[in-house]
Formats: C-alpha cells, sequence, structure tokens
C-alpha cells in the first residue's frame, strides 16, 4: 500500500495477505483526492473514515493535513494492520477504533468536516448507509461526505448530493451537508 502524497506521501507499507478488504486503488484514491482538495484545503480539518479497511484513505487524510483522523474498522485483521502503522508513524492525530461503522453511525455525539465510507460492496442493507450519514450527527453545516460504491448504485436524489465520480469499476457520490 503506498501513500501518495503529502507528508508521508510514497511511503509504503506491506499489506499482510490475509486482509479480506477491498481496498480503494491508487488510481481512484489520487483522483478522489484531487475533487476533494479541489472542494476544500484539508489542512486543520477532521477527518472520519468508516470501513476504513488497510487505513490507506486515512492515510491519505493524515498525510495531507488533517488535525484529527478517526478510522473506524471492525475486522480484526484489518484494525490490528493499521494499528502497526499507526505505531510506525505515531503520529497524534490518527486514531483508529476497532468497532462496527453502522453502529458508529447510528451513536455519533461528534460531526467531523470530512467523512469518507467504503462499505463492502455486498453488505446487506448497503443502499441505507449514505441516508443514515447523511441524517446522523457526524456532518455539521458544510461537511463533505463521500461514499465509495459500486455502479449499482445511484445516491444522486439525496439531500446535499453534488457530484459523482467514476474511476474504472469504482464509483464516488458526493455531499455537502446543507442547513
Amino acid at each position: 500500500m503506498r501513500i501518495i502524497r503529502g507528508k508521508y506521501g510514497r511511503r509504503r507499507f506491506d499489506v499482510p495477505g490475509n486482509i479480506t478488504a477491498r481496498p480503494t486503488t491508487d488510481f481512484a484514491r489520487e483522483n478522489i483526492f484531487n475533487v476533494i482538495e479541489n472542494m476544500t484545503d484539508l489542512e486543520g480539518l477532521t477527518a472520519l473514515d468508516l470501513f476504513a479497511g488497510t487505513g490507506a484513505v486515512s492515510l491519505e487524510f493524515l498525510s495531507r493535513g488533517c488535525s484529527s483522523v478517526t478510522s473506524v474498522e471492525k475486522a480484526q485483521v484489518q484494525y490490528r494492520f493499521i494499528r502497526q502503522v499507526a505505531q510506525i508513524l505515531d503520529d497524534p492525530a490518527w486514531h483508529p477504533m476497532r468497532g462496527d461503522a453502522l453502529r458508529f453511525i447510528a451513536t455519533a455525539k461528534e460531526s467531523y468536516d470530512i467523512v469518507f465510507a467504503d462499505p463492502p460492496y455486498d453488505l446487506p442493507g448497503f443502499a441505507e448507509i449514505a441516508p443514515a450519514v447523511l441524517r446522523s450527527e457526524l456532518l455539521h453545516e458544510g461537511s463533505i461526505f463521500i461514499i465509495e460504491h459500486s455502479r449499482n448504485h445511484d445516491f444522486s436524489s439525496l439531500p446535499g448530493f453534488v457530484d459523482h465520480r467514476v474511476y474504472g469499476s469504482v464509483n464516488f457520490s458526493i455531499f455537502i451537508k446543507q442547513a
């Protein structure tokens, strides 16, 4: 796994072979971060990475200057890998959490400037994740929310929808929380 840009840019970490996550490709990650950085300056923002997997998206937020990055991952193998990388980097802005992202969404009391969700495409109830995040406490006015999904989903009718991007087989729907 490669960190693309920022203070940790070009650093690589060997992902264990037993990880079951579907990591966002370097190509898709680089392009969606170009879109994000054209929308806002990440320096000093708070970010949440739901269904963090290998932590690649969290690392991009961290590397590009977010003041706080929370990564939520349920699977023990993936969480262990995230913790190992966090220990290597020893960056106090990174906060890995082992837990269920769906429960985290439902019980959230804190909001973030940017929320990224990359649920497993075959997760039961996948279509309900974006609406749940949009009505949760995770977002405040002006927060950016991005969900990664397959082409089988269309979130354009949800409130705050601003863009849909496709990079190969990876789709991103982008929202800005309105007042």
